[in-house]
């Protein structure tokens, strides 16, 4: 007969099975409490922004007259708006690349369907407003077609538009995603199938007949529930919007990666197969974590493409997608909170430079890729974190 083994001090009591391993009872007690989700430095700087956000830059923007040195113009208004819908897409990229370990070159294609779904009801708005003063987009009027397609049955609704500008994001990357995690593709090869359904899928959107307005896509957009788009009141709205999106996606996705979900996400990244070893299935960790992204990448695009004015195919170039796992990089990946910094960052330096010096900033781009790889690993956020240690 096996010996009992032997147990700590304040260990939980065991039951000993018939080869000798012993199992655990454990309590509640016996796990560690989670910690909290924000320190209250972080609670002061969330509630900061939301004060900037909700109260001074409207006032700055609505109530100070134009001529004021306080004023703030609406273009500032707007690109501060953008480039929140950037962050919301570098948080999502965090979420599985940072978290998760997979990297994606393909999720410019959840944003782009998000702000298509967002577009059409754009579209449908404008009514008898446009060129050829028909029920019919004008694109459509042009092309000599009579009705509505049939995916365009819903896009007069602005509730239906909230609830596709999720799902087909989501319905998308769980069919992609569930083949291939399921045929545990992974790694570069992952990557580039990615790339290659999105630029499949602009190829896709470019042709006339698919009903999205070919190469021009979609503009000219003049109401959004039933006010003028392009109002100043309509404007902040759009930009506060914004700012709620991204700062509720950031709490969210939080709590969620300090919860058990993020721990089997972390495991998975640093070691799969032991994970499964120990008995866990990472396709429902992975699949979940990758439609979650997608939704919020919808999310973002629904909330840029009013703000911008237009929405087209090139939104899905490889580009764009690449952009979105720079701004991680650059950010620190596995922080939530430095993805926000590195999309605030490369793209306030991208609307600097491309007024300046236009023809340098795509190589500036790949040069600052490739410094942050070999010289700053862990972004913008490693690096302050280093300097903290230090001073500690």
């Amino acid at each position: 007969m096996s010996a009992p083994l032997p147990t700590a001090p304040n260990a939980p009591r065991e039951a000993l099975t018939r080869d000798g391993l012993a199992h655990a009872r454990l309590t509640p007690a016996d796990f560690p409490p989670r910690p909290a989700l924000l320190s209250p430095t972080g609670w002061l700087a969330v509630a900061a922004v939301l004060l900037i956000a909700c109260v001074v830059v409207p006032v700055l923007n609505l109530a100070v007259p134009p001529d004021h040195a306080l004023h703030l113009d609406g273009y500032w208004v707007s690109l501060l708006g953008k480039f929140c819908c950037y962050a919301m897409c570098a948080l999502a990229m965090d979420l599985i690349w940072g978290f998760a370990g997979i990297l994606s070159l393909g999720h410019g294609l959840y944003f782009a369907l998000g702000g298509y779904a967002m577009g059409m009801y754009l579209m449908r708005q404008i009514g008898t407003d446009g060129q050829y003063r028909s029920a019919l987009p004008d694109f459509m009027v042009f092309l000599d077609w009579k009705t509505l397609p049939w995916h365009w049955t819903l896009s007069d609704s602005f509730l239906a538009t909230v609830l596709l500008v999720m799902l087909i994001p989501g319905g998308v990357a769980f069919v992609f995603g569930y083949f291939a995690f399921r045929s545990r593709i992974k790694g570069v090869y992952f990557s580039i199938i990615t790339q290659a359904m999105t630029y499949a899928a602009m190829l896709l959107f470019f042709r006339n007949e698919t009903g999205f307005g070919g190469n021009n896509g979609f503009t000219d957009f003049k109401r959004l529930l039933g006010l003028g788009i392009t109002t100043p009141g309509m404007r902040m709205s759009l930009f506060v919007l914004s700012v709620l999106a991204l700062v509720g996606a950031y709490l969210g996705l939080r709590w969620l990666t300090r919860a058990k979900f993020g721990r089997v996400l972390g495991a998975i990244r640093d070691a799969e197969s032991r994970l499964m070893f120990c008995g866990y299935a990472p396709l429902p960790y992975k699949l979940a974590a990758w439609v979650l992204s997608a939704v919020l990448c919808g999310v973002a695009g629904a909330l840029y493409v009013p703000q911008v004015g237009i929405i087209n195919p090139g939104e899905m170039s490889v580009a764009n997608s690449i952009e979105i796992a720079i701004w991680a990089a650059v950010g620190g990946r596995g922080t939530l909170i430095g993805p926000i910094i590195g999309a605030f960052a490369v793209n306030g330096a991208k609307s600097w430079l491309t007024q300046v010096a236009p023809e340098f900033w795509l190589y500036l781009l790949g040069g600052l890729f490739v410094a942050v790889t070999l010289f700053m690993p862990q972004g913008i956020a490693g690096l302050v974190r280093r300097q903290r240690e230090k001073r500690s």
